[in-house]
């Protein structure tokens, strides 16, 4: 059966995975038994009305080896930088390469093909795993496949929770997209035309000083829980598209505005309710207001495409509150809602591992002279040809 290792480095996270998939054709999946901790994957259920557990066991066709990742966290209030990024990540791929094989109990000689993310992503940080991909080919004399990081995600995403063909909302720091299959092409219906969902979310969490560690919107996500108060923003959907720039733009002159009235000590008060707006009230705006559109734009594309099923992939995927919406919108249309926890909607190298290998078994290679990368790299110029 191939093995295959992959390095992600798109981001602030670099990722290496070490995957195992059925020796037979990847059209066709039979159950394998997992390697990786159960439970790992959610299915909405209509009844309950929330997102639950549906166990590895249940869906998975591939066998995970090692799934490893280290994060670089820049101080509250800024972003990272793509140098330092690449730095970060060069001091740490050889480390997390070795622990992987060890982990994996793998040797080199087992090993089929090196899979590598080509795009897109931050230039410098993409740098560093190109170069070790191919680094890695060289000495251990192995073809290397370049990966369009928008397919691992729907990829993985679809091994993990069994989804069979669902519309697919992807979305993340980078990229933020509502795609659905057909004619070996992973189509693009609606996008962001600015800035991604996420790159909204980090950039708020600055203004308020949130810290990065772990992550901006999961510590946006867990201030929205406590907030009370919605407050009216824009709503930037056009037709299956959005803009999240204006929104943004909004809700930081109101973090100022909130700032300021802390400074002056005379509580912001909210005049329909009498309570006093706090930072937790913002945040909850934030992610109310533009979880709605993407819920909207996805609605739009299960009924234009007729499908029962959302996949939501991607960082901000993990957020509970928007598979919770989505769900509740599935649910009124007798639909599904997948999604999968951290260890997969976050950037990874096993999903890279995992769609690198699917192209691998169908004959694809990246010949040395071509294994670079692209800051720009469309999921729709992807051929799907291991999906009928």
């Amino acid at each position: 059966m191939p093995i295959a290792l992959g390095l992600e480095s798109s981001a602030n996270k670099l990722g290496v995975g070490i995957i195992l998939q059925p020796a037979t054709s990847p059209r066709h999946h039979p159950a394998a038994e997992p390697e990786s901790p159960p439970d790992s994957a959610y299915i909405f259920d209509e009844e309950a009305n929330a997102v639950h557990r549906k166990t590895l066991e249940e869906s998975q066709p591939v066998q995970i080896l090692a799934n490893l990742r280290h994060t670089y966290n820049s101080p509250p209030g800024t972003g990272f930088l793509p140098k330092d990024t690449a730095a970060h990540h060069r001091r740490w791929v050889v480390r997390l390469v070795k622990q992987a094989m060890k982990q994996a109990n793998v040797t080199v000689d087992q090993i089929d093909c090196i899979c590598y993310t080509k795009g897109p992503g931050m230039g410098a940080p993409l740098v560093s795993a190109a170069l070790s991909a191919r680094m890695l080919s060289q000495l251990w004399d192995k073809p290397l496949v370049g990966v369009n990081h928008c397919v691992g995600h729907i990829e993985m995403g679809r091994a993990i929770t069994g989804a069979d063909n669902p519309v697919v909302l992807y979305v993340s720091g980078g990229n933020t997209q509502v795609i659905a299959y057909s004619a070996q092409r992973y189509r693009i219906f609606g996008e962001a035309l600015d800035i991604a969902v996420g790159n909204c979310l980090d950039r708020f969490a600055r203004v308020l000083n949130i810290p990065n560690d772990p992550a901006p919107g999961y510590n946006i996500e867990q201030l929205a829980k406590k907030g009370k108060v919605l407050i009216e923003l824009p709503y930037a959907v056009k037709g299956m598209d959005v803009s999240f720039s204006g929104i943004l733009a909004r809700v930081e002159e109101l973090a100022k505005k909130l700032e300021a009235a802390q400074k002056s000590g005379q509580p912001w008060m909210d005049p329909e309710t009498n309570e006093p707006i706090t930072r937790e009230d913002l945040c909850f705006t934030l992610q109310e207001t533009v979880f709605a559109m993407l819920v909207e734009i996805t609605e739009r594309a299960m009924a234009h495409v007729g499908a029962r099923q959302v996949l939501i992939v991607g960082g901000v995927g993990c957020n509970e509150r928007l598979q919770q919406m989505m769900g509740m919108m599935a649910a009124e249309r007798n639909g599904s809602v997948y999604a999968t926890d951290e260890r997969f909607c976050i950037d990874n190298g096993i999903m890279i591992a995992h769609a690198g290998l699917l192209a691998w078994k169908m004959g694809f290679r990246t010949p040395l002279e071509e294994s670079t990368f692209t800051q720009r790299f469309r999921t729709d110029e992807v051929l799907i040809n291991w999906r009928d």
